[in-house]
């Protein structure tokens, strides 16, 4: 990679030391609607806006992957009125944003259990994602449908099966076996968890790859969330030391 440094806003991003896997818990839109006196609708609306901004934010610096919790499986749990308006946000994004992936070399993906979705949802998505399978400047992961747990079991159900069906031995079973029957397999695991509007936890978002992920709350509500503190965050990021559990060489030994 180009030692080339990247200026924003009068400061520089090493491309050396850019995360190769941003992923991003997007909290904080039905707050920014109730402070306006707005509906929660609004809020996601907004907040697609924002989308935008961190997908074109990423392709600017070279972040090859970059991971949205778009959907929980708990989100179900919401609302009638308010999953079916999602949905529909959903299935106007997908359509509207297609032929701008193209043109940006944007590879859409994702994860979940997209089973669950609308009908005519799954099928947008199913296309825009077939027609985007040879783009490759950056691969954007909609997580929808989506819980950690789920995604656990459903791989420990697929190790089960092996097993009855004699394919495979308990002295097989290994991380990267785990890693390779998760929704995840193709894409490595996130450099940088960023989750916005200051809560402080994961909810139940990708509980295996997050192992030695870098962790940024932000107060900041979702559809405030810019450019600016963004490229602040990989900053912050680019000084902090990933061990990895090792121990550093340079660093004394006493």
């Amino acid at each position: 990679m180009s030692s080339k440094r990247i200026s924003r806003d009068g400061e520089d991003l090493d491309p050396g030391r850019l995360p190769q896997h941003v992923a991003m818990i997007m909290d904080g839109n039905g707050r920014w609607a109730k402070r306006r006196l707005l509906n929660r609708i609004q809020g996601h609306e907004k907040g697609a806006d924002t989308v935008r901004a961190m997908v074109e934010a990423c392709r600017e610096v070279g972040i090859p992957f970059l991971t949205l919790y778009a959907f929980s499986t708990e989100n179900w749990q919401r609302p009638k009125r308010e999953v079916d308006a999602l949905m529909a946000l959903l299935n106007k994004f997908l359509q509207n944003e297609r032929d701008e992936l193209q043109k940006n070399g944007i590879r859409l993906a994702f994860i979940g259990e997209i089973a669950r979705l609308p009908p005519r949802v799954r099928q947008s998505l199913e296309e825009v994602v077939a027609a985007t399978a040879s783009n490759d400047k950056l691969r954007l992961v909609l997580a929808l449908s989506y819980g950690g747990r789920s995604e656990i079991v459903r791989m420990a159900r697929r190790l089960a099966a092996d097993v009855a069906a004699g394919q495979l031995v308990a002295a097989q079973i290994d991380s990267e076996w785990i890693s390779r029957h998760l929704d995840t397999a193709d894409i490595p695991d996130p450099d940088i968890l960023i989750r916005t509007s200051g809560e402080m936890r994961i909810s139940n978002f990708l509980l295996w790859q997050l192992a030695y992920t870098e962790f940024h709350f932000t107060p900041t509500l979702w559809p405030d969330f810019g450019k600016e503190e963004f490229f602040q965050i990989l900053r912050n990021y680019q000084q902090r030391e990933r061990r990895f559990g090792k121990v550093d060489t340079g660093a004394d030994p006493a």
